[in-house]
């Protein structure tokens, strides 16, 4: 047992104490903070605060400190936002990047319209924290109401006909659509009466389709898209929102677009609504899905779709020429074939989406490079209290 101070902040939200030359990690501490701890190499165990940040706030979560899911809960809004802001301004400066981060955007909206829950026999709910252990919970706040007390109870219900498993739920605009995944070999048919009691819009079994009601689906700018099973979703719906307006501001004026890695059209759907687009992504389902709802919606210019791997191939910049903008939202590997081949390119505007500064900051090291200006960077807000941020990047030849 130490007393020590705590003194600063690291980037996965730990307070950080130097005892004996040596940095110790101590999750649910704030700079400022004389905390008691217990020691364990560098990493620390949070005992007691003896004197508290006046930054600190009661957690909104009564599983706050126990679940491996929230770190910032106990942050007050200023500071909370500040450290956010500092994730994507940190990544920047390492990268040798010179460019204003705007403020924080809070997109967190009613909560998170996505989770996956584990399921035990000891109960449904998430890891413990630093652990493989589960945590039995009632409620997750940070979720939509939809599911803040629905889910645990689903994940029970179907733990006890399929055993011990991941539950992936998505709430939509026309219900719940429920992923299982497990190890057993399950004939889903025998879920069907279960999917039809708890009255989900979907339920599917290690990629199998158990039963559909109605196809979940979510509302994109003028589109209703029907989603693929097990599809990319954004957290929020306040998120893509706000990303969509971050979108289309750095757009404005565009008459032709590609929108690369679109997966079901959150932003090609809404760009559609005032210049052409060309929509790219390795994901085949979700590229029918855009197609779907392309067909369906009304007033849209003409939307072409290329089912294509940029990762390893990359649209170059003969292909590129037709286009006076390009918008990118890879995954967290980020999009540096893509990003290197846009930088040798006429492109007069991209916009680069990233849910992971440091492949953002990469990335837009290689557009920098190739005679692009970063003109705006803003963080967007929707994995409350964790150490993950979205941003914008807006860059002009």
């Amino acid at each position: 047992m130490i007393e020590t101070r705590i003194i600063s902040l690291g980037q996965r939200g730990e307070g950080i104490a130097e005892i004996g030359g040596q940095r110790v990690y101590v999750p649910f501490t704030l700079p400022g903070e004389a905390v008691e701890i217990s020691v364990d190499g560098e990493r620390g165990t949070l005992l007691s605060v003896l004197s508290p940040s006046p930054d600190r706030i009661d957690a909104l979560c009564p599983y706050f400190g126990t679940c491996g899911g929230c770190a910032l809960q106990h942050v007050a809004p200023p500071a909370y936002a500040e450290f956010k802001r500092g994730l994507v301004a940190t990544a920047l400066s390492h990268a040798g990047i010179d460019a204003p981060v705007e403020q924080l955007i809070d997109a967190r909206g009613i909560g998170r319209r996505r989770a996956t829950l584990h399921t035990r026999a000891s109960g449904a709910g998430y890891m413990r924290a630093r652990s493989h252990d589960l945590l039995d919970i009632e409620v997750c706040p940070i979720l939509v109401p939809a599911l803040q007390q629905s889910a645990p109870g689903i994940a029970r219900a179907l733990h006890a006909a399929v055993g011990d498993s991941d539950i992936g739920f998505t709430a939509t605009a026309t219900g719940l659509d429920v992923t299982v995944r497990n190890e057993r070999k399950l004939k889903p048919q025998k879920l069907v009466p279960m999917a039809q009691n708890l009255k989900l819009a979907r339920l599917s079994l290690n990629g199998e389709l158990v039963l559909q009601s109605q196809p979940p689906s979510v509302r994109m700018g003028k589109a209703l898209v029907e989603l693929p099973s097990s599809s990319f979703l954004q957290a929020t719906e306040a998120a893509e929102g706000a990303l969509a307006g971050l979108v289309l501001a750095g757009l404005k004026g565009a008459k032709h677009v590609a929108d690369l890695f679109c997966g079901v059209g959150p932003f090609a759907l809404r760009i559609a609504e005032n210049a052409r687009v060309l929509a790219a992504d390795s994901d085949k389902p979700a590229i029918a899905a855009l197609q779907n709802a392309v067909r369906h919606t009304m007033g849209l210019k003409p939307v072409a779709t290329l089912s294509r791997d940029l990762f390893r191939d990359p649209l170059a910049p003969a292909e590129l020429v037709p286009f006076d903008a390009v918008i990118f939202d890879p995954p967290r590997a980020g999009a540096e074939a893509q990003a290197r081949e846009l930088a040798r390119s006429k492109v007069r505007t991209v916009v680069a989406v990233s849910c992971e500064p440091r492949t953002f900051a990469r990335d837009a090291a290689i557009l920098l490079a190739g005679g692009y200006r970063l003109h705006t960077v803003t963080p967007v807000d929707q994995f409350a209290y964790s150490t993950h941020v979205e941003l914008v990047g807006i860059f002009r030849r």
